[in-house]
């Protein structure tokens, strides 16, 4: 009796007051105009967006790295998407058979026989913008075909450092032609280390002639402690098809104030491209290859990593230095690597980084 009471005294108040006052009133109680598109659930994280020019878009961040530590700033990224931008998030994980999110995972290199699992692919289909943040996983056929219906969807594409080289036994093609994730999608693909492994820094370098483009909006001093990617070989360039947004000047060490290096040009470490898939839908697709969870400590990678994911949903008129690039609540990310005694990495379930 109660229940319908309640249900009798909301739908009066609709009526008294109009649709436009209710969405007014429902904002200003802090509930949002449309739900959360992902059901919670112990096996993914999702956050609903607060108020912000992202209202009613969907972001789903994928973390399924081993080194860089993406399980820490894919929540992290979400947390600001929603709460400073007004984005629904979801962040996936690769997920052991204890469904916990588990970095440790061996790749194909090192077992013939993996298998990786990222619960919630399905939910691409519900998606305005997907983040990859993958390494050298294997994914079942089932869970491949929703990210090659996602490639053939027209809607954008992020990807962050290792997502250049983010997938073992990937099989879409393309006018009968195998696509290389790195190389075709998002414009390049890891050849080697431009500079020491673990040892050099990244300053990031506005690229002059590009400094009006909407993704650069904002966006001052970039560092990051993570090296610089080669996705071209020597003498080469990006390809046509990319518009260079930031080079990666790598350092003598791994403090914001260290030299530079001498001895090493700038490279390219983001730029925008498109990419159209099998139904002819044409995509914005952006692509950063610094982005370690230490790295992402950088306000001004978080804001240009924001912004990329407003100007691939043709959004660009919205982006504002209004909307923060602030980190929501403690972000305390593990350091970078492969030694995972030595720096405390085991597997946790999603709630972990919630």
């Amino acid at each position: 009796m109660q229940s319908s009471q309640r249900e009798l005294r909301r739908s009066t108040v609709w009526f008294a007051v109009g649709p436009t006052l209710m969405l007014m009133l429902l904002t200003a109680n802090g509930l949002n105009a449309s739900d959360h598109p992902v059901p919670e659930s112990p096996l993914w994280l999702t956050y609903a967006g607060e108020q912000g020019p992202g209202n009613g878009k969907h972001i789903v961040l994928i973390a399924a790295d081993q080194e860089y530590r993406s399980e820490y700033s894919m929540p992290m990224l979400a947390k600001i998407l929603a709460k400073h931008h007004g984005f629904h998030c979801t962040v996936l994980f690769s997920q052991n058979e204890n469904n916990e999110v588990d970095p440790t995972k061996k790749i194909r290199y090192e077992d013939k026989t993996v298998i990786h699992n990222i619960p919630g692919l399905e939910f691409l289909e519900k998606s305005d913008l997907v983040i990859f943040f993958s390494r050298l996983i294997t994914l079942p056929p089932d869970q491949l075909e929703h990210i090659y219906h996602y490639l053939d969807s027209g809607k954008p594409i992020i990807g962050i450092r290792t997502a250049n080289h983010g997938f073992l036994g990937f099989e879409y093609k393309k006018e009968g032609k195998k696509v290389d994730f790195g190389e075709d999608v998002l414009g390049g693909s890891f050849r080697s280390h431009h500079g020491r492994w673990h040892q050099d820094s990244t300053r990031g370098i506005t690229v002059e002639e590009n400094k009006n483009h909407p993704v650069l909006e904002s966006v001052t001093d970039i560092w990051g402690n993570s090296d610089v990617y080669r996705t071209f070989k020597e003498g080469g360039r990006l390809p046509e098809s990319c518009i260079p947004l930031v080079y990666g000047q790598p350092l003598m060490g791994r403090k914001h104030d260290d030299a530079v290096n001498p001895e090493l040009i700038a490279l390219p470490v983001a730029w925008v491209k498109s990419w159209t898939g099998n139904s002819g839908k044409t995509a914005r697709v952006f692509h950063v290859t610094m982005g370690s969870a230490h790295d992402f400590q950088s306000a001004g990678l978080r804001r240009l990593t924001v912004n990329a994911a407003y100007w691939c949903m043709q959004m660009e008129k919205d982006i504002e230095p209004k909307f923060g690039v602030d980190i929501v609540g403690e972000y305390n990310p593990l350091d970078s690597g492969f030694d995972y005694k030595k720096l405390k990495v085991i597997p946790q379930k999603p709630a972990f980084y919630k």
